[in-house]
């Protein structure tokens, strides 16, 4: 299964002033979530963040709350590892559509399961996260696995996660990939969400990647 630009939401979990500094590889881990962020922009993938208590750890870096907010995306300030439990998933799902007036059309439950559609959901929700973030065995973790368990599929960015240490980082991405997350990295997400090199937003990708 491939990535689909139409289909996906982006989340950036914690890149906070206080906290990068002690990231394991925190400038590669910086520059790649800039890229996802600008690449959202381009190609209009709603684009979500996150800060844990900001008032200890500070808000987001200038750079990446700056491109948060050129994409139109919007800061969850939590206090759960989990943002979840604070209200990620009531941002990233929206309203249920009402069903239409009148008598139901067929009976769904004749129909194969794999085509049967929930009908609390939306038939415009996007269902696919993409997401990375800091500190990747704690937030991103906790935040991903919440997700999973609100049915979203969740696609984590690897070059664009990390931890204090190597080692949690790992421990988190093994963790994550046993739970159902597709791992992936930034160039994956860039050139699965474009599909072709004819999109008209190819060239500008393509620079962000390089």
């Amino acid at each position: 299964m491939l990535l689909d630009a139409d289909d996906s939401q982006l989340v950036l979990v914690d890149y906070q002033a206080l906290l990068m500094p002690a990231i394991f590889e925190s400038e590669r881990v910086l520059a790649n979530a800039l890229r996802l962020a600008r690449m959202a922009r381009l190609l209009e993938v709603p684009l979500w963040g996150t800060a844990q208590t900001p008032e200890k750890l500070g808000p987001n870096v200038p750079e990446l709350q700056k491109a948060i907010e050129e994409a139109g995306g919007k800061i969850l300030n939590k206090t759960h590892f989990n943002a979840v439990a604070d209200g990620l998933g009531d941002w990233l799902r929206p309203p249920a559509r009402k069903a239409p007036p009148g008598p139901p059309r067929g009976n769904a439950r004749s129909l194969p399961k794999h085509l049967q559609k929930a009908p609390e959901l939306d038939e415009e929700a996007r269902g696919v996260v993409v997401m990375a973030g800091c500190e990747a065995h704690v937030c991103l973790l906790q935040t991903a696995l919440g997700l999973l368990d609100e049915d979203f599929d969740v696609w984590v960015v690897t070059d664009a996660c990390s931890s204090r240490t190597e080692r949690n980082r790992d421990a988190a991405f093994d963790r994550l990939a046993g739970a159902g997350a597709e791992l992936v990295t930034t160039e994956m997400v860039a050139f699965e969400w474009l599909g072709t090199a004819e999109h008209p937003a190819f060239r500008d990708v393509l620079a962000l990647v390089k």
